[in-house]
């Protein structure tokens, strides 16, 4: 005890020079330890990207699973999805609605293409009747209605808009003849040859100006048929 005494008698003046380097490697140990922190701050942020951060020294707790939606959600975005198709059937269905806004059928026009193609992705992500449905693909089907109703209802608003005004006066007069033709077409009134006269005339009018979906002219066909039975022809006199 008393050679230790004596020997830090002897070497007092080395407490400083040993605690300057002291210093510099405490600050150096306090460095490495802030960038593991900061590493695994990194690590953690990539595994969970847009997650909150862990408290200090906490483990991250792994995120709960995403619960199996239920029936009524997604009978819900189902619901929503029919509405717009019922939308869009008031134009398909219908020559005369489609010749006031040819737009709607306009595969030149962007956001007809826009409308057409969100309606194609909705139609593909909804599930079968008898799948089993899971969060994300409930998510990735309401994502895809939702963006065809909007891209629906941008269409449909710049049809409303613009109506027939791209065509020429001498089209636009082609247009309004076909108008009245299909009228006339699906008018039980008419005889069965004025209805077919002035179906084959509508589609020629529209011959090169617009072109309607087969769901359109099938619905049309039907119509002129229907009318022609509904009332039997007069017999001669």
């Amino acid at each position: 005890m008393n050679d230790l005494l004596s020997f830090v008698g002897s070497y007092w003046w080395l407490v400083f020079p040993l605690s300057g380097v002291f210093a510099i490697w405490g600050k150096s140990l306090s460095e490495a330890t802030e960038r593991r922190h900061q590493r695994k701050i990194e690590l953690y942020r990539l595994k969970h990207p847009g997650g909150a951060l862990p408290a200090p020294h906490e483990a991250p707790v792994p995120a709960a699973k995403n619960p199996t939606p239920t029936r009524t959600q997604l009978e819900h975005v189902q619901r929503m999805h029919d509405a717009v198709d019922r939308k869009w059937l008031t134009y398909e269905l219908d020559a005369a609605k489609l010749i006031d806004y040819p737009m709607m059928t306009d595969v030149r026009e962007p956001l007809t293409v826009a409308f057409l193609r969100a309606k194609r992705e909705a139609d593909a992500l909804r599930p079968e009747p008898a799948s089993r449905v899971t969060a994300e693909d409930l998510a990735a089907y309401r994502s895809a209605v939702t963006s065809y109703d909007v891209a629906f209802q941008i269409a449909e608003t710049e049809a409303r808009r613009v109506r027939t005004s791209g065509f020429t006066t001498e089209e636009r007069q082609r247009l309004e003849t076909a108008r009245r033709l299909v009228t006339v077409a699906i008018d039980d009134a008419a005889t069965a040859a004025e209805r077919q006269t002035a179906y084959r005339r509508a589609r020629r009018e529209l011959d090169g100006l617009i072109v309607l979906p087969d769901a359109t002219v099938t619905s049309l066909e039907e119509k002129v048929a229907g009318a022609i039975g509904q009332r039997p022809e007069p017999p001669p006199p």
